[in-house]
């Protein structure tokens, strides 16, 4: 039988997104987008912390060095989570200032991935990057309307994609040494009454987990057969991402949403914003791989 989930901490987000989990200190990341907050939580200890960045937050990453890569509103950060501070370092999209950063990872290779949409709701005018080496961006796809989850396979010869509102997980082919992508083919589809696909991670079996925006649950798909393989329900309708995190990358933890919902239905919803985690759920997943090229990036003080 699937264990319960638990409430991780007694913090409601906004718009809770991209939970990421710190192998080496043993804590989870997450974000909160609407109010720019990055959450940090030690399950061994219980202490949950917070960083303001003060404008809308889309994506962060482990870097190699131990600082963070905040992808926001107005560009790529450092930021300090010990004193607060944050030093901005590449500006994306500057000729979009309607648009913003929404959800990100890091690949095997240890890019930076990042997606943008518009923050207006126009539909077509995102696009998905990748922060190179030389502190570059280099554009991987473009008239995305929401790009959110991202995925690699366990050979990495495969990139995993969600563009929500087309309700698809799309496979590409791909390289690691170069980062390219090519030859996209839908794997997975969502049915409508089952809400739209958010963010997504996956198992050592190579199979995607992926969070459900107005569909209360988690499921699970096998990218190969196109078939869904099983689901984990919450007490709340705006899930919006997952990652495995742990002692053995076992434990499922899962973010949420409140923004947009009425009174009446945080009434009924009144978990809605938390985090939560499915313990031991008899899989596995991968402990994230960290940013590589902080090192390359000269920031500047704005």
């Amino acid at each position: 039988m699937m264990p319960p989930f638990e409430l991780i901490a007694d913090h409601r987000c906004l718009c809770g997104e991209g939970p990421l989990w710190d192998n080496r200190n043993k804590q989870l990341y997450w974000i909160d987008i609407v109010r720019g907050a990055i959450n940090c939580y030690s399950p061994e200890t219980g202490q949950l912390q917070h960083v303001n960045t003060d404008q809308k937050i889309g994506a962060i990453g482990l870097a190699e060095s131990g600082t963070i890569i905040a992808a926001l509103k107005s560009g790529i950060f450092q930021v300090d989570l010990s004193t607060g501070t944050m030093v901005h370092v590449l500006e994306l999209e500057p000729d979009k200032p309607q648009n913003r950063c929404n959800d990100g990872k890091c690949d095997p290779a240890g890019r930076f991935w990042i997606g943008t949409m518009s923050d207006e709701g126009e539909t077509g005018q995102g696009s998905l990057y990748t922060l190179e080496k030389d502190g570059t961006f280099s554009k991987k796809l473009g008239g995305l309307s929401i790009s959110n989850g991202l995925a690699w396979d366990l050979g990495n010869k495969k990139f995993y994609h969600i563009d929500t509102p087309t309700r698809q997980i799309v496979a590409y082919d791909y390289c690691n040494e170069s980062g390219r992508i090519s030859n996209g083919i839908p794997v997975v589809e969502i049915a409508e009454a089952e809400g739209v696909p958010d963010g997504m991670t996956i198992d050592t079996a190579g199979k995607l987990w992926v969070a459900h925006w107005n569909g209360g649950r988690v499921s699970r798909w096998d990218p190969g057969t196109s078939k869904k393989l099983q689901e984990l329900f919450l007490p709340v309708s705006k899930v919006t991402s997952c990652t495995f995190g742990g002692d053995h990358m076992d434990d499922l933890y899962v973010t949420t949403a409140r923004i947009g919902l009425s009174e009446e239905e945080i009434g009924n919803q009144p978990l809605a914003g938390a985090t939560f985690v499915f313990r031991k759920i008899g899989v596995q997943g991968f402990p994230g791989t960290r940013i590589k090229n902080d090192h390359y990036i000269t920031p500047y003080e704005i």
